[in-house]
């Protein structure tokens, strides 16, 4: 149904508008057969680009028709590959810059619902935010009013909802790339009546990546997952080899095999997720010397540095 949805596409960015029954043809003709094609994501990128007002209803088609795409256009399905990113960048970053809200939000969807992602993904939509709030203008503000180094609420909740979400390498773990962002806005807007929730903000993704910790094998990369699920559709396949293909990938699921097939495995004083968390909980020398070298950085201690010290010093007594 390519054709017809492109038509409708075309009249709707013809005129800068989208009435309701242009809408509804779109949501018809795209999931009428089931996907969205890389012709009918590319038609309703041009419609964004020409629409004059976008409203809630055209947001929330668009955003839903390109995680569709981007995540199950091509098998396996929920995995962005990093083509995909790489497409979905392209058609986004025209100028170098996010032009509206709705691409913005469509990005952080695809990163909350993914299984993996490309770190390419994640490390440009945050850059992004990094952009906006030093320089007081971009989707996330109204018309740039605001100082040019003041987070505000929006980029504080997409900023957790980005480091924190499921997809790329380490899922739900704050990266150093990211812990190393949060201190950049902190210093550049000490100054600032930030968002009331910028401090937890700063304090949840510097401790998580100080303290948190990530299973080896937590994310499939994109090109093992169509191992996987290719090995897995071939019916000649042997079964014990499946079975230890498993055990491989998801080194935590040997605890239930025994339970499963009437051996008891040997009891550890910790299961293998306990050691990786009792592990995490430890901040390294390696983690110490970074934090250092953040602080000391402007020659001075500030409030959050000091709830940040103190908040890890009670964990790591506690």
């Amino acid at each position: 149904m390519t054709t017809q949805f492109i038509d409708v596409a075309q009249r709707a960015a013809a005129d800068g508008h989208i009435t309701a029954d242009e809408l509804l043809a779109l949501r018809r003709e795209g999931w009428g057969d089931g996907i969205i094609t890389r012709a009918e994501a590319e038609a309703l990128f041009a419609v964004n680009d020409a629409l004059r007002d976008r409203t809630p209803e055209w947001c929330d088609f668009f955003v839903e028709a390109i995680g569709e795409f981007v995540l199950n256009g091509t098998p396996p399905r929920l995995q962005c590959s990093l083509e995909e990113a790489e497409w979905l960048i392209g058609q986004i970053d025209k100028d170098g810059r996010v032009e509206s809200f709705v691409e913005l939000e469509a990005m952080v969807r695809i990163i909350e619902r993914a299984e993996n992602v490309p770190e390419r993904l994640k490390d440009y939509v945050l850059a992004q935010i990094e952009r906006e709030v030093l320089t007081g203008t971009g989707p996330t503000r109204s018309g740039g009013d605001l100082s040019a180094t003041h987070i505000s609420a929006a980029e504080c909740r997409i900023i957790r909802r980005v480091i924190f979400a499921s997809g790329g390498s380490a899922p739900a773990a704050v990266s150093r790339f990211e812990a190393e962002m949060l201190f950049r806005l902190k210093d550049a807007t000490l100054a600032d009546e930030n968002a009331a929730e910028w401090d937890d903000l700063f304090l949840d993704g510097v401790a998580n990546f100080m303290k948190g910790f990530v299973l080896p094998n937590a994310q499939l990369s994109h090109e093992r997952k169509r191992e996987l699920e290719a090995f897995v559709a071939d019916n000649d396949v042997n079964i014990a080899r499946f079975m230890s293909e498993v055990i491989r990938e998801l080194p935590n699921v040997g605890n239930h095999f025994g339970k499963v097939f009437g051996k008891k495995p040997p009891k550890p004083e910790h299961t293998y997720i306990e050691t990786l968390a009792i592990e995490g909980e430890k901040v390294t020398d390696f983690e110490s010397e970074w934090l250092d070298k953040l602080v000391a950085a402007d020659g001075e201690t500030d409030d959050l540095e000091r709830r940040l010290i103190a908040r890890l010093a009670s964990e790591t007594q506690g």
